[in-house]
């Protein structure tokens, strides 16, 4: 036989039980730990990849296992790097790394059982671990699928001595799975829900949904090749606003320094009144936000009365009509508000504290302010009187519609004057080259104005009709100050690129290799195949992470409840798991007098040789039995139960078997030791 065809059939047909069961065990560890690669140190990946291989070669070769030596200092180093890539070995990132050393190191010195079951529990603890980064839907069901390898892992180890097919114990593995989903449901509807979902808020501070309280020149533009969602909203009656009306306000930004825009903290906001005035018909929507880890909520401008929230978060609305959450959303978020697209804000005349809207750095930009002394000359010699800002903004626009200004993802890098080189020098750049070009034009002015960002547009979803908000979404526009108006936004993006903001054109990079080859042989597949996979990850979203503890209240209510409460959800929760643990009682007691109780007995006896490694038909009678304990070689260990099976059989066949005596049977069985091998 040549080589490859022995190894083949090593792998596939002589391998070893142990050998088999420890390579299974193996790959079921890789599966929980694979989700986890992009959270740990590289030392780490490597160190417990490295182990898992060794474990592996190990097994097919039969050796022996590393020393204590070995794995001590193993254990040793990585608590070291440990400490050295987390300057603590508590904590949420730190425990993870230890977790998964530990549950590498462990299949070093796997030998018996007990070994083994350290491993499996270790195992639905690291499993556990994946959602602390991640519950989406993808990460559940790799772990669904990791939690079905354990289960079959931990039924294998208990099966009979021989050489039982891992399919065999899979099957058994996934009885239990089904049978624990009723009780698993119920502890997931009705369990009283104090904290998020896996009950470990997300403490990652970095931010996902792309946007900051600093807006450097450039920095959106980098938003564009960042495709994921960072909202989805759904429109009552599904009416949807006009489009260019689309905008989701962040983070608002007045103070710049020559290259960037700065938010005001909270105590430089003083002053400066909201005097939000709404007017038309209110659009009612619900909105789901990714986890940011930033407190803004992002709300389709303007928001007069307070969204609708869970109970345990706090919202408030600043004078620039941001509404802010009292903590960072580290976990989904789901709220309900009602906007009107026809409002005006903020103070309806001049006040001492719009003078700050008009500051700019000494000696930057000097072109940009002749360029507004020139606008300023020609406004004043068609409009002697009046407020002069909306023929300010006018004459700027029409600037940047007819004198050859560009809308593009890849503008020229711009110096220290940045407002000079998009007006003079360039003339293209992204939305936020054009909106802080046209917020310094009129400062130099004399205009007040700021930058808002946030999100323009979006895309509706075919399959279930929500509105998709992504982070290639994220846009700047300009807000003015107009006497007797207040803020008004200007969007002068929109003067270069109309459909940027009516059609929402997106700039986006070359697509990939293989969704250009998609693309090639059906336009529409990829596009349809991301469609069905959102809308499927946003049912996920809604109805699994989503479901908070209000929504487990308002279940309580269409259940008859007039007032639930916490303490109603626990109430519920006892009575179904009492009827359920009832119910279940009910069917073993059933099933047992179903059963013969004889061959009950039989079959218990049947099974306790099993577990000494001595397989018997199931058809195998009490004599037949006895007798092949008498040929095995230690047949005197034997003789009680060879002994006992003989007078089993003699009950079954006697005149008159009585209950009394089939009980007593059953005691002595169970004061026979079983014998270990």
């Amino acid at each position: 036989m040549s080589p490859t065809l022995a190894l083949r059939a090593r792998l596939f047909g002589e391998m070893p039980r142990e050998a088999r069961d420890t390579l299974f065990l193996l790959g079921v560890i890789a599966l929980i730990l694979l989700p986890q690669v992009g959270h740990l140190p590289l030392w780490c990946v490597g160190l417990a990849l490295a182990v898992l291989v060794w474990r592996g070669a190990l097994a097919l070769r039969s050796r022996t296992l590393p020393s204590l030596w070995w794995r001590a200092g193993l254990l040793v180093l990585a608590l070291l790097a440990t400490w050295a890539s987390h300057r603590t070995l508590l904590g949420k990132e730190a425990g993870v790394t230890l977790v998964v050393v530990l549950l590498a190191l462990k299949t070093l010195e796997l030998r018996a059982r007990r070994d083994a079951f350290v491993i499996f529990f270790l195992g639905f603890f690291a499993m556990l671990t994946n959602f602390f980064w991640s519950q989406s839907l993808l990460t559940a069901a790799a772990m669904l699928l990791a939690l079905l390898g354990l289960l079959t892992a931990l039924v294998n180890a208990h099966m009979p001595a021989g050489r039982p097919p891992l399919m065999q114990a899979a099957r058994t593995a996934g009885w239990m799975a089904l049978a624990g989903a009723p009780l698993m449901l119920a502890l997931f509807m009705f369990f009283p829900r104090l904290s998020p979902l896996w009950g470990t808020p997300n403490d990652n501070m970095t931010g996902r949904s792309g946007l900051s309280n600093t807006m450097q020149v450039g920095t959106i533009a980098s938003l564009v090749l960042d495709d994921t969602i960072a909202a989805r909203v759904r429109f009552d009656d599904d009416i949807v606003p006009p489009r260019n009306q689309l905008y989701f306000r962040g983070p608002v930004l007045s103070q710049f320094d020559g290259r960037e825009w700065r938010a005001d903290q909270p105590w430089e906001r003083v002053g400066l009144p909201g005097n939000l005035s709404v007017r038309g018909q209110a659009v009612g929507y619900e909105i789901t936000l990714e986890p940011s880890n930033r407190p803004w909520l992002l709300m389709l401008d303007a928001v007069a009365q307070a969204p609708e929230v869970p109970g345990n978060l706090r919202v408030f609305q600043t004078p620039e009509l941001q509404w802010l959450a009292n903590r960072p959303l580290g976990d989904l978020l789901r709220l309900r508000a009602q906007s009107h697209l026809e409002f005006t804000h903020g103070p309806l005349r001049r006040v001492p504290s719009l003078a700050r809207y008009t500051a700019l750095p000494e000696g930057r930009d000097p072109q940009t302010r002749a360029l507004a002394e020139q606008l300023l000359t020609q406004a004043r010699a068609a409009q002697p009187e009046g407020d002069l800002t909306p023929r300010l903004v006018q004459m700027a626009l029409t600037r940047l519609r007819t004198e050859g200004y560009g809308y593009t993802l890849e503008p020229e890098i711009y110096g220290e004057n940045t407002a000079d080189e998009f007006w003079f020098v360039h003339k293209a750049g992204f939305c936020e080259h054009i909106a802080s070009a046209f917020a310094v034009l009129m400062r130099a002015a004399g205009v007040p104005a700021r930058i808002v960002t946030g999100f323009q547009g979006g895309e509706v979803n075919p399959v279930d009709n929500y509105w998709t908000l992504r982070n290639s979404d994220a846009h700047a526009w300009a807000e003015v100050w107009q006497e007797g108006r207040g803020w008004v936004r200007v969007d002068p993006t929109g003067a270069i690129s109309p459909e940027r903001i009516g059609q929402f054109r997106r700039l986006a990079p070359q697509p990939g290799f293989m969704a250009s080859a998609v693309g090639a042989f059906s336009p529409t597949l990829m596009q349809n195949l991301r469609a069905s996979w959102e809308a499927l990850n946003n049912h996920w979203n809604q109805w699994v992470l989503n479901y908070t503890q209000s929504r487990q209240l308002d279940l309580l209510k269409r259940l008859g409840f007039d007032s639930p409460s916490l303490a109603d959800l626990a109430w519920v929760l006892l009575v179904l798991l009492a009827a359920g643990s009832l119910a279940v009682g009910g069917w073993a007691l059933w099933e047992r007098r179903r059963t013969d109780p004889w061959l009950r007995l039989l079959a218990q006896a049947r099974a306790r040789l099993a577990a000494t490694g001595i397989e018997l038909p199931p058809h195998a009678a009490p004599r037949q039995m006895a007798e092949r304990l008498a040929r095995e070689a230690d047949a005197q260990a034997h003789a009680p139960l060879r002994d006992w099976l003989l007078r089993l059989e003699a009950w079954r066949y006697g005149r008159e078997p009585s209950p009394a005596g089939l009980a007593a049977l059953r005691r002595e069985l169970q004061q026979i030791r079983p014998i270990r091998r």
